[in-house]
Protein backbone atom coordinates (compact mmCIF):
# COMPACT_ATOMS: atom_id res chain seq x y z
CA UNK A 1 0.00 0.00 0.00
CA UNK A 2 2.98 2.15 1.19
CA UNK A 3 5.03 1.57 -2.61
CA UNK A 4 1.76 2.16 -4.26
CA UNK A 5 0.66 5.43 -2.26
CA UNK A 6 4.41 6.50 -3.56
CA UNK A 7 3.55 5.63 -7.30
CA UNK A 8 0.58 7.59 -6.97
CA UNK A 9 1.94 10.92 -5.25
CA UNK A 10 4.64 10.92 -8.28
CA UNK A 11 2.46 10.21 -10.36
CA UNK A 12 0.16 13.23 -9.93
CA UNK A 13 3.24 15.54 -9.35
CA UNK A 14 4.74 14.88 -13.01
CA UNK A 15 3.76 17.77 -15.38
CA UNK A 16 1.03 17.39 -17.98
CA UNK A 17 1.99 16.45 -21.72
CA UNK A 18 2.31 19.07 -24.07
CA UNK A 19 -1.06 18.11 -26.30
CA UNK A 20 -2.79 19.66 -28.89
CA UNK A 21 -4.75 22.02 -26.98
CA UNK A 22 -1.41 24.07 -25.60
CA UNK A 23 0.15 23.84 -29.25
CA UNK A 24 -3.33 25.07 -30.62
CA UNK A 25 -2.73 28.18 -27.78
CA UNK A 26 0.79 28.40 -28.51
CA UNK A 27 -0.25 29.17 -32.57
CA UNK A 28 -3.25 31.33 -31.76
CA UNK A 29 -0.40 33.93 -29.71
CA UNK A 30 2.61 32.75 -32.20
CA UNK A 31 0.44 34.33 -35.20
CA UNK A 32 -0.76 37.34 -33.54
CA UNK A 33 2.94 38.49 -32.82
CA UNK A 34 3.77 37.92 -36.11
CA UNK A 35 0.40 39.60 -37.50
CA UNK A 36 1.19 43.00 -35.40
CA UNK A 37 5.03 42.66 -35.36
CA UNK A 38 4.46 43.20 -39.05
CA UNK A 39 2.31 45.80 -38.63
CA UNK A 40 5.24 47.31 -36.47
CA UNK A 41 7.46 47.34 -39.77
CA UNK A 42 5.25 48.90 -41.81
CA UNK A 43 4.65 51.85 -39.23
CA UNK A 44 8.82 52.08 -38.66
CA UNK A 45 9.23 51.94 -42.63
CA UNK A 46 6.27 54.66 -42.93
CA UNK A 47 7.30 56.95 -40.72
CA UNK A 48 11.09 57.43 -42.44
CA UNK A 49 8.91 58.16 -45.50
CA UNK A 50 6.82 60.69 -43.19
CA UNK A 51 10.00 62.71 -41.53
CA UNK A 52 10.99 63.68 -45.21
CA UNK A 53 9.65 65.19 -48.26
CA UNK A 54 7.14 67.73 -48.64
CA UNK A 55 3.69 68.29 -46.88
CA UNK A 56 1.85 65.66 -48.81
CA UNK A 57 2.68 62.73 -50.65
CA UNK A 58 2.18 59.69 -52.54
CA UNK A 59 4.93 57.05 -53.08
CA UNK A 60 3.50 55.03 -55.66
CA UNK A 61 5.49 51.28 -55.49
CA UNK A 62 3.66 48.45 -57.16
CA UNK A 63 2.35 47.29 -54.16
CA UNK A 64 1.24 49.17 -51.67
CA UNK A 65 -0.02 53.11 -52.25
CA UNK A 66 1.49 55.62 -49.60
CA UNK A 67 0.23 58.56 -49.08
CA UNK A 68 1.55 60.86 -46.28
CA UNK A 69 -0.83 64.47 -45.73
CA UNK A 70 -0.54 67.16 -43.00
CA UNK A 71 -4.00 67.97 -41.77
CA UNK A 72 -2.69 71.73 -41.25
CA UNK A 73 -0.49 74.53 -42.04
CA UNK A 74 2.50 73.02 -40.08
CA UNK A 75 4.73 69.90 -41.05
CA UNK A 76 3.58 68.22 -37.97
CA UNK A 77 1.33 65.83 -37.73
CA UNK A 78 1.46 63.81 -40.23
CA UNK A 79 -0.97 61.58 -41.26
CA UNK A 80 0.27 58.32 -43.21
CA UNK A 81 -2.32 56.23 -44.94
CA UNK A 82 -0.95 52.41 -46.90
CA UNK A 83 -3.49 51.44 -49.29
CA UNK A 84 -2.92 47.47 -50.21
CA UNK A 85 -5.84 47.87 -52.01
CA UNK A 86 -8.46 44.58 -52.91
CA UNK A 87 -5.19 42.61 -52.30
CA UNK A 88 -1.57 42.11 -53.14
CA UNK A 89 1.23 39.56 -52.76
CA UNK A 90 4.52 40.36 -50.72
CA UNK A 91 7.37 38.68 -49.60
CA UNK A 92 7.41 35.11 -48.70
CA UNK A 93 4.01 35.01 -50.47
CA UNK A 94 1.99 37.20 -47.94
CA UNK A 95 -1.43 38.61 -49.34
CA UNK A 96 -2.17 42.02 -47.44
CA UNK A 97 -5.64 44.21 -48.25
CA UNK A 98 -7.15 47.55 -47.01
CA UNK A 99 -5.61 49.87 -45.51
CA UNK A 100 -3.22 50.47 -42.45
CA UNK A 101 -3.99 53.98 -40.73
CA UNK A 102 -1.26 55.93 -39.29
CA UNK A 103 -1.07 59.57 -37.36
CA UNK A 104 2.12 60.92 -35.92
CA UNK A 105 2.01 63.87 -33.32
CA UNK A 106 5.69 64.83 -34.09
CA UNK A 107 9.19 63.29 -35.20
CA UNK A 108 9.85 59.50 -34.42
CA UNK A 109 12.79 60.65 -32.49
CA UNK A 110 11.35 63.48 -30.11
CA UNK A 111 10.92 61.98 -26.50
CA UNK A 112 7.18 62.65 -26.11
CA UNK A 113 6.17 61.59 -29.10
CA UNK A 114 3.49 59.29 -30.30
CA UNK A 115 2.10 57.70 -33.47
CA UNK A 116 -1.03 55.75 -33.38
CA UNK A 117 -1.74 53.02 -36.22
CA UNK A 118 -5.05 51.39 -36.93
CA UNK A 119 -6.49 49.27 -39.84
CA UNK A 120 -9.33 49.66 -41.93
CA UNK A 121 -10.96 46.67 -42.99
CA UNK A 122 -7.36 45.03 -43.23
CA UNK A 123 -6.76 41.60 -43.47
CA UNK A 124 -3.49 39.36 -44.22
CA UNK A 125 -4.17 36.05 -45.96
CA UNK A 126 -7.62 35.95 -45.08
CA UNK A 127 -7.41 36.95 -41.42
CA UNK A 128 -9.04 40.32 -40.37
CA UNK A 129 -6.72 42.33 -38.08
CA UNK A 130 -8.58 44.51 -35.93
CA UNK A 131 -6.80 47.28 -33.05
CA UNK A 132 -5.45 50.38 -31.97
CA UNK A 133 -1.27 50.28 -31.80
CA UNK A 134 -0.15 53.37 -29.95
CA UNK A 135 4.14 53.45 -29.52
CA UNK A 136 5.33 56.38 -27.46
CA UNK A 137 8.66 57.64 -27.28
CA UNK A 138 10.04 57.07 -23.97
CA UNK A 139 13.75 58.60 -24.43
CA UNK A 140 17.07 56.85 -23.63
CA UNK A 141 17.56 54.44 -20.76
CA UNK A 142 20.23 53.75 -18.71
CA UNK A 143 22.30 52.14 -21.64
CA UNK A 144 21.54 55.22 -23.81
CA UNK A 145 19.38 53.20 -25.76
CA UNK A 146 16.19 54.77 -27.02
CA UNK A 147 13.11 53.12 -25.25
CA UNK A 148 9.40 53.36 -27.00
CA UNK A 149 6.46 52.20 -25.02
CA UNK A 150 4.11 50.25 -27.13
CA UNK A 151 0.14 49.14 -26.29
CA UNK A 152 -2.18 47.67 -28.15
CA UNK A 153 -5.98 48.22 -27.42
CA UNK A 154 -9.09 45.63 -28.69
CA UNK A 155 -6.77 44.17 -30.80
CA UNK A 156 -8.56 41.25 -32.78
CA UNK A 157 -7.89 38.62 -35.44
CA UNK A 158 -11.00 37.90 -37.23
CA UNK A 159 -10.83 33.93 -39.24
CA UNK A 160 -13.08 33.25 -42.27
CA UNK A 161 -15.24 30.98 -40.39
CA UNK A 162 -15.82 33.87 -37.73
CA UNK A 163 -13.80 32.36 -34.92
CA UNK A 164 -11.63 35.15 -33.51
CA UNK A 165 -8.50 35.78 -31.07
CA UNK A 166 -8.35 38.76 -28.73
CA UNK A 167 -5.50 40.41 -27.93
CA UNK A 168 -4.24 43.35 -25.66
CA UNK A 169 -0.79 44.26 -24.87
CA UNK A 170 1.46 46.86 -22.91
CA UNK A 171 5.44 46.43 -24.02
CA UNK A 172 8.50 48.41 -24.14
CA UNK A 173 10.56 48.17 -27.28
CA UNK A 174 14.53 48.73 -26.74
CA UNK A 175 16.55 49.64 -29.68
CA UNK A 176 19.73 47.65 -29.29
CA UNK A 177 20.41 48.63 -32.90
CA UNK A 178 19.99 50.38 -35.88
CA UNK A 179 18.62 53.10 -34.26
CA UNK A 180 18.70 56.67 -36.00
CA UNK A 181 19.93 55.61 -39.37
CA UNK A 182 18.14 56.04 -42.53
CA UNK A 183 18.08 52.31 -43.38
CA UNK A 184 14.82 50.13 -41.55
CA UNK A 185 16.11 47.25 -42.02
CA UNK A 186 19.14 47.38 -39.37
CA UNK A 187 16.46 47.86 -36.76
CA UNK A 188 16.91 45.28 -33.46
CA UNK A 189 14.54 45.60 -30.35
CA UNK A 190 14.40 43.72 -27.50
CA UNK A 191 10.91 43.67 -26.34
CA UNK A 192 8.98 43.17 -22.78
CA UNK A 193 6.15 43.52 -21.08
CA UNK A 194 3.21 41.76 -20.60
CA UNK A 195 -0.14 40.47 -22.94
CA UNK A 196 -3.95 39.01 -22.32
CA UNK A 197 -6.48 38.12 -24.09
CA UNK A 198 -8.64 34.77 -25.58
CA UNK A 199 -7.79 31.96 -28.03
CA UNK A 200 -9.76 30.29 -30.87
CA UNK A 201 -11.56 28.33 -28.12
CA UNK A 202 -12.60 31.63 -26.27
CA UNK A 203 -10.17 30.75 -23.52
CA UNK A 204 -8.55 33.31 -21.60
CA UNK A 205 -4.94 33.75 -21.45
CA UNK A 206 -1.92 35.63 -19.77
CA UNK A 207 1.60 35.69 -21.31
CA UNK A 208 4.59 37.16 -19.43
CA UNK A 209 7.91 37.95 -21.20
CA UNK A 210 10.18 35.58 -19.50
CA UNK A 211 13.21 35.83 -21.61
CA UNK A 212 13.16 39.81 -23.74
CA UNK A 213 11.66 39.07 -27.69
CA UNK A 214 14.49 39.64 -30.14
CA UNK A 215 12.87 41.75 -32.77
CA UNK A 216 14.48 42.21 -35.99
CA UNK A 217 12.94 44.46 -39.15
CA UNK A 218 14.85 42.01 -41.57
CA UNK A 219 13.52 38.37 -40.62
CA UNK A 220 10.01 37.59 -40.70
CA UNK A 221 9.24 36.13 -37.25
CA UNK A 222 10.89 36.71 -33.58
CA UNK A 223 14.49 35.53 -33.31
CA UNK A 224 14.75 35.17 -29.68
CA UNK A 225 12.88 35.31 -26.31
CA UNK A 226 10.88 33.64 -23.85
CA UNK A 227 7.00 33.99 -23.37
CA UNK A 228 5.60 32.30 -20.01
CA UNK A 229 1.73 31.35 -21.24
CA UNK A 230 -0.53 30.95 -18.28
CA UNK A 231 -4.38 29.40 -20.49
CA UNK A 232 -7.30 28.81 -18.81
CA UNK A 233 -7.83 24.97 -18.20
CA UNK A 234 -4.07 24.29 -19.31
CA UNK A 235 -1.18 23.90 -17.17
CA UNK A 236 1.42 26.84 -17.93
CA UNK A 237 4.25 26.21 -20.19
CA UNK A 238 6.38 28.62 -22.57
CA UNK A 239 7.15 29.21 -25.65
CA UNK A 240 11.07 29.99 -27.07
CA UNK A 241 11.63 31.71 -30.15
CA UNK A 242 15.17 30.38 -29.85
CA UNK A 243 18.86 32.23 -29.98
CA UNK A 244 18.76 34.43 -32.72
CA UNK A 245 18.60 32.50 -35.73
CA UNK A 246 16.17 34.20 -38.46
CA UNK A 247 13.96 31.19 -39.60
CA UNK A 248 10.53 30.31 -38.40
CA UNK A 249 11.19 27.20 -35.61
CA UNK A 250 10.06 28.03 -32.51
CA UNK A 251 9.94 25.17 -29.20
CA UNK A 252 7.20 24.58 -26.45
CA UNK A 253 8.57 23.75 -23.09
CA UNK A 254 6.49 22.10 -19.86
CA UNK A 255 8.95 20.45 -17.18
CA UNK A 256 10.85 18.08 -19.27
CA UNK A 257 9.23 17.79 -22.14
CA UNK A 258 9.93 20.15 -25.51
CA UNK A 259 7.83 20.69 -29.02
CA UNK A 260 9.03 22.36 -31.98
CA UNK A 261 6.71 24.19 -34.12
CA UNK A 262 6.62 26.27 -37.41
CA UNK A 263 5.46 29.72 -37.28
CA UNK A 264 3.63 31.79 -40.08
CA UNK A 265 1.27 34.00 -41.24
CA UNK A 266 -1.02 31.69 -41.59
CA UNK A 267 -2.74 29.65 -38.54
CA UNK A 268 -2.06 26.06 -39.33
CA UNK A 269 -5.84 25.06 -38.35
CA UNK A 270 -6.71 27.15 -41.71
CA UNK A 271 -3.49 26.43 -43.76
CA UNK A 272 -0.99 23.55 -43.32
CA UNK A 273 1.24 25.76 -46.03
CA UNK A 274 2.86 27.93 -43.49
Amino acid sequence: MVTLLGLIMASCSKSEPLDATASEAADDVALTEALYDDAFTSLEIATGFAEIGKKSASIIDTCPLITITSPGQEFWPRNIEINYGTGCTGLFDVVRSGKILITLSGPRGTTGSERTLTFDNYHVNGAKVEGTYVVENLGPNGSQNNVFGVSLTDGKITFPDNKVITREFTRQREYVAGYGTWNPWDDECLITGVSAGTNLEGKSFTLTIVNPLQWHAACRFLVGGTIGFDVEGIEPFELDYGAGECDAVATLSRGDETKEITLGYRHPKYNDNN
